[in-house]
């Protein structure tokens, strides 16, 4: 990669459905070279997909928790099991398997706390493996890399 490719990226980061024209024309490059550098990010898995930045307040679903979950033991079949459960889990947006005081962070979508308390108790706590389950809510989002 080179200060080219950063500089698509930056671009498409910022407005993925933009076309290879109005890329070309950022980035200093005309349309058919953007376009293969484009390709080729997409082959090496650089860019991994096109996705729409969803605004969960207008979907009803404006309550984000981010759920700190900590697992009864550290073995492949426990975690996999977790990590295979999750993925059925609408509400959960993201799932990260990360090191420190607990296992995996959660990011959670939710319209209220009803809603919440169902998944903690009918979703999360009967995946087996489930030791602890701490929770944290967003009261403002300050910084969005999708919207700057």
């Amino acid at each position: 990669m080179d200060s080219i490719d950063l500089k698509i990226i930056a671009a498409l980061k910022k407005n993925a459905k933009q076309n290879t024209k109005e890329i070309a024309s950022k980035v200093g490059l005309s349309v058919s070279p953007t376009f293969q550098r484009i390709k080729k990010l997409e082959n090496q898995k650089i860019i991994k997909g096109y996705v729409a930045v969803i605004d969960q307040k207008k979907l009803g679903t404006g309550i984000i928790a981010f759920c700190q979950i900590s697992i009864s033991k550290h073995s492949k079949e426990v975690i996999d099991i977790f990590k295979n459960v999750i993925q059925d889990i609408d509400e959960v947006l993201e799932c990260n398997h990360v090191s420190g005081s607990f296992d995996f962070l959660l990011k959670i979508a939710v319209t209220d706390m009803d809603h919440y308390h169902n998944v903690v108790v009918e979703k999360l706590t009967s995946v087996d493996g489930v030791l602890n389950i701490q929770s944290n809510f967003v009261i403002e989002k300050s910084k969005d890399e999708y919207l700057s």
